[in-house]
């Protein structure tokens, strides 16, 4: 494994596979709906995919939902054009996803996540909710009706990396894919404080030092 491949496996791609695999119980065949396609949320795509089920991307950019599809989403959804969004995902799902994450942290891509999903449905929360947006607005009589599940998941145990690198050795996950710019250490501050706008494809990773 190339060194800028690894490096990009921490935080992003293995806080994915703990909330995909672990948290998320995903199973072949599911349907699950991804809701941000940042480098947590294309991780979740590539993983869950990877795992048998029929994956959804939804984000703003068409570029980012073009990339989705290359690593495994079956369908996707631009939410900037979608009067609805979770009445796109059920008539896709056909009554909605069986597991559905928020990958960005946003009262509204939570609210759909929660609400696009079947009954019996699972909702992880991964993108973190902070400031005015930690107390964000819960379907809670779509949650009881429903019986539906609301998980958070934040990173992953030392004890699961084995089944994940096991996976990579074997070519079922290609991190690789994912990395995107490679910049240098002295780019880096500048990077950070980009990061709020949500420009650019996949995962960042420092390599000039």
């Amino acid at each position: 494994m190339e060194f800028a491949t690894a490096a990009s496996l921490g935080c992003r791609f293995v806080t994915s596979f703990r909330a995909i695999v672990d948290q998320g119980r995903v199973t072949p065949g599911e349907w699950v709906a991804v809701h941000g396609c940042g480098g947590v949320g294309l991780s979740a795509i590539m993983i869950a995919s990877s795992m048998g089920a029929n994956v959804i991307a939804i984000d703003l950019t068409d570029e980012k939902l073009d990339f989705a599809k290359k690593i495994g989403a079956v369908a996707t959804i631009n939410a900037s054009t979608t009067p609805n969004v979770v009445k796109a995902v059920k008539q896709i799902t056909n009554g909605g996803a069986h597991m559905s994450m928020d990958a960005l942290g946003h009262p509204t891509t939570s609210f759909n996540s929660i609400a696009n999903l079947r009954r019996r449905g699972r909702h992880v929360q991964v993108g973190l909710m902070l400031g005015e947006h930690a107390r964000p607005q819960v379907p809670m009589d779509k949650v009881i009706a429903f019986e539906l599940e609301i998980l958070g998941s934040h990173g992953m145990q030392a004890y699961r990396y084995p089944a994940m690198m096991e996976m990579i050795r074997t070519g079922k996950l290609k991190p690789e894919l994912l990395v995107g710019n490679k910049i240098s250490l002295d780019e880096a501050p500048a990077a950070l404080m980009a990061m709020g706008g949500f420009e650019g494809i996949g995962i960042g990773v420092v390599t000039k030092f």
